[in-house]
């Protein structure tokens, strides 16, 4: 693929300094996610870039500003040794910058040619001095730009915490950047009641207590400290500028190769941190932190992921099965014939794989939804419901109950020879599907085209570094979300570890789990991937409600001392 430019670039180009906010994707503005889609170039740090990518088009071209990565993909400016930047037409674009004045130097030169430029940086782009840096390059070279502001890190940070900056008294908030600040600076927030908020790193934070406590503070002063602020890794200390060094090499934060890492600590009387434990909502959520093992394609996890983040916990999906076109298409081949030259009165799916293998055989024939016309059309819960709706086809049926086979039998209408000109029902599926819904349609009255659509067969292992996290107590929980995933997964990356929480979607799935020598700790009350996350929601709050009442920390499963691996249920 050779370098060109962008389909149809505006005649003149544009730069958007763009505040990405703490770290929290989801604090991201609708500005900010509407700029992002008309992006052509993304420049960013890494951690900056994976909060805003998945918001940006097909193809666009990142820059890294990372300071200490090398060029990797970028030519020079002839003369100058400058890195210039390389847009391939389709195609996502890697550039790493060592340097900020680089950074700058690509950020102009892509939009002189016309390109939509995003700098998003942390926090906001008016609080960055390189950003600031940048825009007065910007307006000296008359290049157009535009700011959109981002939630400040020394503001989103204490939020999340649970640490409210003022009271109903309105003391004063004093922000002071640790690593930049003069003794002026120490003395005047020093000699202050007010609140200070102190941006510094872990392995300063004493210091910058130090300092204060030096500039009149008492050493008794309430502090917290916060790292990785809003994200799924946050963890806050609570303790006092006194008693904070103590406090954290108690906790075995110090000393750590990551002390270097950004925080945000909070100092003084009226900040509130004596009463996070109540105001923490975002580090008390069931599944705070939690590392659930997913094992389902990307594809099939999204709402389900999305839901587990909502509790707090990082989602990892692995595939556990792959899905091939089935041995033989013949079959398949008459069937959507049929359909479309009036063979059927029904279609019923079983799975999201059920609809996009029609869809898939549509195109290739050259239809689209238009072909379901005068078809009554059957989904057995909402995700295949939402599949086809996403296909343009509304389902006439869903079950009013149990998301299953059994669920769709239930409102599934008998075959009329009165109401029903055609008896007969069109069934995609996987070749290892369970003959429950045949039977029951046949007992109904209708005849049944079983149609294998696909076959399901076991994916390739995952990652070594993914199979030790398995099997040595990596992951917190794991979800099944059928007898196949646990098989599979214990075929392609081994037993799950004890510590592990072994969460299953039914009754089926538990006994396979158990023959394999898995405790069964949660079960959805309903065969439901949203409910057995739910379930497992309840089971962490459960757990961190005991913790807290016996005056416990709370911690994860993988937390906790690696253990003999589970034994076979004898229950």
């Amino acid at each position: 693929m050779s370098p060109t430019t962008l389909p149809a670039p505006p005649e003149h180009g544009h730069v958007t300094f763009l505040g990405a906010g703490p770290g929290d994707p989801g604090l991201l503005t609708l500005r900010a996610v509407e700029a992002l889609a008309n992006a052509d170039v993304l420049v960013a740090e890494h951690e900056v870039l994976d909060v805003v990518r998945p918001h940006a088009r097909q193809g666009v071209a990142e820059v890294h500003t990372d300071t200490d990565a090398s060029v990797s993909s970028a030519s020079s400016v002839p003369g100058t040794g400058t890195p210039q930047l390389t847009v391939i037409d389709g195609a996502s674009t890697t550039v790493a910058v060592p340097a900020v004045r680089d950074a700058a130097h690509l950020v102009m030169e892509a939009a002189r040619g016309g390109r939509r430029v995003v700098r998003a940086v942390t926090g906001d782009p008016g609080l960055d001095v390189y950003a600031a840096e940048e825009m007065l390059a910007c307006a000296a070279a008359g290049v157009p730009f535009e700011v959109v502001p981002g939630i400040a890190t020394a503001v989103g940070v204490p939020a999340y915490a649970g640490v409210p900056l003022r009271d109903a008294d309105g003391a004063d908030v004093r922000f002071v950047d640790a690593r930049t600040a003069s003794d002026r600076c120490w003395t005047e927030v020093g000699a202050s009641d007010g609140t200070v908020v102190v941006s510094t790193t872990l392995d300063s934070v004493a210091a910058a207590a130090g300092e204060l406590v030096s500039a009149g503070r008492k050493p008794d002063t309430p502090m917290t400290v916060t790292v990785a602020g809003t994200t799924t890794r946050q963890r806050t200390w609570t303790a006092t500028l006194g008693t904070i060094a103590q406090t954290l090499k108690q906790a075995k934060a110090l000393p750590s190769p990551d002390g270097g890492r950004p925080v945000i600590a909070v100092v003084g009387e009226r900040s509130a941190a004596a009463q996070r434990d109540r105001l923490a909502w975002f580090e008390s959520k069931p599944l705070f932190g939690w590392k659930v093992l997913v094992p389902r394609t990307k594809e099939q996890a999204a709402s389900l992921s999305d839901q587990l983040r909502s509790y707090g916990a990082v989602p990892h999906e692995v595939p556990t099965i792959a899905v091939e076109p089935p041995r033989t298409p013949q079959q398949m081949e008459r069937a959507v014939k049929g359909l479309v030259t009036g063979r059927y009165e029904w279609i019923a799916f079983t799975s999201v794989n059920a609809v996009r293998a029609v869809r898939e055989k549509f195109e290739e024939y050259g239809l689209d939804a238009r072909a379901f016309a005068g078809i009554k059309v059957a989904a057995v819960g909402e995700q295949t419901a939402n599949a086809l709706i996403a296909f343009g086809v509304k389902p006439d049926l869903v079950p009013s109950g149990e998301q299953s086979a059994a669920g769709l039998l239930e409102d599934w209408p008998p075959y009329d020879p009165v109401f029903d000109p055609i008896d007969r029902v069109f069934l995609p599926r996987a070749d290892i599907a369970t003959e429950t819904l045949v039977a029951g349609l046949i007992e109904l009255g209708w005849e049944v085209d079983d149609v294998t659509a696909y076959r399901t067969v076991r994916a390739s292992p995952p990652p070594a570094e993914t199979r030790e996290a398995i099997k040595g107590g990596g992951f917190d929980a794991v979800l099944f979300t059928s007898s196949s995933t646990v098989r599979n997964l214990v075929g392609i990356a081994g037993k799950p570890h004890n510590v592990t929480v072994i969460a299953c979607i039914g009754p089926a799935t538990a006994k396979t789990a158990e023959e394999h020598g898995l405790r069964v700790d949660v079960m959805a009350p309903e065969p439901s991937v949203h409910k057995l996350a739910e379930a497992l929601a309840d089971f962490g709050a459960r757990r961190r409600a005991a913790a807290l009442e016996a005056g416990d920390p709370v911690t994860r499963p993988s937390e906790r001392r690696p253990g003999a691996r589970r034994r076979r249920s004898t229950t």
